[in-house]
């Protein structure tokens, strides 16, 4: 079947008048077969099935119909990579009301904007995260403790699910950016064709994978991609509620015979530094933020597959990719976020990636929840492009590359500087594990900004003006002499979104 042909069908599949949510994310699938593997943070596995998924979330879509859960209805949910977050995300669908995603780092401040902003009336939760929600007023708090019926069996369990059809939303989530308050983004349901296009195109996701998508549920692509597109494939993943780190994950991988790898940059960039650690997988993936080109080739000599770097945002899911499914596949690129994956189109307009909305038939996204003129101005005045707000370029073999979001770019002496560019080259010295570079005024007034680099050392390692030096002698010689950065400032760690990316605006700040 042609890729045109394949993304019409999921159109149709997931864009009609009834289309159903528990319908087609869990219903429909053989109630035997295995939706999650859960490991715990005693690293005991769990697994659920289809059919204890459909069981438990009618039982749990009782309950919430109870407290007053209606279709359209936002319902926040704050609660870690546990069976009982899926059985409530598949209840809340059931009930065909709206999921609002909470990452479990956050704190009250910014739960009670996401809260507020959706103006939900009930939040479910667990004990361990309990305390965050008791100083906000008048919202019902459901902690699922409470509710030891559901994950017994012994509660009452609606029989219906209510069909919301394409058009209207099911997810909404928060933009996590790099300044400004978080904008809504309502997802539609047929928003899962676009899901399902990166999952078989970019992803290359085969029936015998055994797939991880590491990334927290709490933002985007660990929800699109690590829950939601794979229950529309009828396919599992693994979901691990403990902290990230090398080994653990490493050691995980080999347990349960991971194949088919996805993560943030950072993961790789921890995993690659031990250099003794072999693992076989058939793909590996990385979004968030840009893969550095040391990574793509410790992939090679590591995981015995190259890291394939992919490009999307909250609003839009997945667009930009070095797509592995071998019929759209094309050779990786260092540095390259590769080419728009079907059911997209792509472009530059005025220096930023651009979506082309005309001939983008899986674009789902139509602006902000806000009602202020934020919820328009990131499409040109005739609609026709959707602009990401990220710099970018577009080679003469149509491979695009992400130079910096816009209000990172650095200006130096007339020159436009993308820190990442800087980033990969500081990151290759073995004393730097994370660095994140900004622009600062010029303190001789005479190149209006130079170059910043907050540098967060390797164990072992300590600051000195040797090492500035070194670090300095790295950038000018191996990347360019007008970019070296003037000033380094080290620091224990630095300050990210929830879904990794680094906050830059706060390190101009300081």
């Amino acid at each position: 079947m042609t890729t045109a042909a394949m993304v019409n069908n999921w159109l149709a599949e997931y864009g009609g008048a009834n289309a159903n949510v528990a319908h087609l994310l869990c219903d429909r699938h053989p109630r035997e077969s295995e939706a999650f593997t859960f490991v715990n943070s005693s690293r005991e596995i769990s697994g659920l099935t289809y059919g204890e998924l459909a069981d438990k979330s009618r039982q749990f879509a009782t309950v919430l119909r109870e407290r007053g859960v209606k279709r359209g209805q936002r319902v926040p949910v704050l609660m870690g990579k546990r069976p009982e977050l899926v059985v409530t995300l598949m209840a809340i669908w059931r009930l065909g009301a709206v999921h609002v995603p909470l990452f479990t780092a956050f704190e009250t401040g910014a739960i009670q904007i996401r809260v507020d902003s959706a103006e939900a009336e009930i939040v479910v939760t667990e004990s361990v995260h309990r305390k965050k929600l008791e100083p906000i007023d008048g919202v019902d708090v459901l902690d699922i403790a409470e509710q030891p019926e559901v994950s017994n069996g012994n509660a009452d369990s609606i029989t219906d699910s209510i069909s919301v059809g394409g058009d209207e939303p099911f997810i909404q989530l928060y933009t996590s950016g790099t300044t400004g308050k978080p904008k809504g983004v309502a997802v539609p349901v047929r928003a899962l064709a676009s899901f399902q296009s990166y999952f078989h195109y970019g992803l290359d996701v085969r029936a015998d994978d055994v797939y991880w998508n590491a990334a927290d549920p709490g933002w985007a692509y660990g929800l699109y991609y690590g829950v939601i597109a794979p229950l529309a494939a009828g396919h599992h993943n693994v979901l691990l509620d403990s902290a990230f780190t090398a080994e653990s994950t490493i050691a995980l991988m080999k347990s349960l015979g991971v194949t088919n790898f996805a993560g943030a940059p950072t993961m790789y960039r921890a995993m690659s530094k031990d250099r003794n650690q072999q693992i076989q997988l058939r793909r590996a993936s990385s979004a968030g933020e840009p893969l550095p080109a040391d990574i793509t080739a410790w992939g090679r000599e590591s995981l015995g597959v190259e890291v394939r770097d992919h490009y999307g945002q909250t609003e839009l899911g997945m667009a930009i990719c070095n797509s592995a499914h071998p019929s759209v596949t094309r050779p990786v690129k260092d540095s390259s976020m590769g080419q728009p994956i079907p059911g997209f189109a792509a472009g530059e307009v005025d220096g930023q990636i651009a979506i082309d909305v005309t001939n983008s038939p899986l674009m789902w996204f139509s602006g902000y929840q806000d009602t202020t003129s934020s919820a328009t101005e990131c499409f040109t005045d005739d609609g026709r492009w959707y602009l990401t707000g990220d710099s970018g370029y577009i080679d003469d073999d149509g491979y695009f590359f992400f130079t910096a979001r816009n209000d990172d770019v650095i200006i130096s002496s007339g020159y436009r500087i993308g820190p990442f560019d800087v980033e990969s080259v500081l990151v290759t010295h073995p004393a730097v594990d994370d660095v994140a570079v900004v622009g600062s005024p010029d303190p001789d007034g005479i190149r209006g900004q130079i170059i910043e680099a907050h540098v967060v050392l390797s164990d072992g390692y300590i600051e000195s003006d040797t090492l500035v030096s070194e670090l300095q002698a790295l950038v000018r010689e191996s990347y360019s002499k007008h970019a070296y950065p003037r000033r380094i400032r080290f620091l224990d760690s630095l300050p990210r979104t929830p879904s990794g990316k680094a906050q830059r605006y706060l390190l101009r700040d300081t």
